[in-house]
């Protein structure tokens, strides 16, 4: 048994995914704090505990993330781009368009039919479109962000937020709330902001059916469903969308170790 580890470190989250021969995901971990902190470690020594192996059975370890380069147990590291389109097409090999909406970015990446990019496009120049938007706009609705996608599914007329900035698009929603616009509207409108973001960006790469969504913001089913009406396409996850910068990591990390 050839036992890899890959540990996509983030700019607010930590995960851990361990392989058994390239293919079989035996354990992962998720820590709430990236880069700069404790959390990688945690993350690491929690997958170990939870796969029941110890760091001498690990033959490869292999970073990915903002964080890659700062991990002191990896053997090698691997851009971001590159790891989500290993794990979602090991997960989904019909997939040719990945959505991966990240903490302080999104990106949009283009496969061939062999699961190879093909073409790409990155926003990390504004928060607007990223989990990071959620965030300010769950704390001042006084939200946690997994409350949001309810709210939105109850929306009858969604607000438009028309500012393209987080910081006027907070001043938006506060003068939203005090005239009193209904939540489930006004935080369908968030949702539906952050989508259209994300589409301009798609639209712009070009989407090829068979759409697949990584990162947290994909089990957001608000902004999920939004986006999949501003591509007029269906659009396919799994609750494991946040592991597959991860996945795609340690599925490299076996293919360097068995080159």
């Amino acid at each position: 048994m050839i036992y890899t580890l890959g540990i996509d470190i983030g700019s607010t989250t930590s995960k851990c995914v361990v392989l058994k021969d390239g293919k079989e995901l035996i354990a992962k971990s998720l820590v709430q704090a990236g880069t700069g902190t404790q959390g990688p470690q945690k993350a690491y020594d929690e997958v170990l505990k939870i796969a029941g192996i110890q760091v001498e059975d690990i033959v490869f370890t292999l970073a990915t993330g903002y964080g890659r380069t700062t991990f002191d147990a990896m053997d090698g590291e691997m851009s971001e781009l590159s790891c989500h389109a290993k794990g979602v097409f090991h997960m989904n090999p019909t997939a040719r368009t990945i959505i991966d909406i990240g903490g302080q970015d999104a990106k949009v990446i283009q496969l061939n039919e062999k699961g190879m990019i093909s073409n790409f496009m990155m926003n990390d120049k504004c928060a607007a479109g990223t989990g990071r938007f959620l965030d300010v706009m769950a704390q001042i609705l006084q939200l946690k962000v997994s409350e949001l996608e309810n709210y939105a599914k109850k929306a009858t007329e969604p607000v438009k937020i028309s500012s393209t900035c987080t910081v006027f698009a907070e001043s938006e929603v506060i003068s939203q709330l005090s005239k009193g616009v209904d939540l489930t509207d006004l935080i369908a409108g968030i949702c539906n902001s952050v989508a259209s973001r994300v589409a301009a960006l798609a639209k712009r790469v070009g989407v090829i059916e068979g759409v697949c969504m990584s990162g947290g913001v994909a089990q957001n089913g608000g902004v999920r469903e939004a986006l999949a009406r501003e591509l007029d396409t269906e659009i396919c996850y799994t609750e494991d969308a946040q592991y597959m910068g991860a996945l795609g990591a340690a599925i490299a990390a076996y293919e360097k170790y068995t080159s």
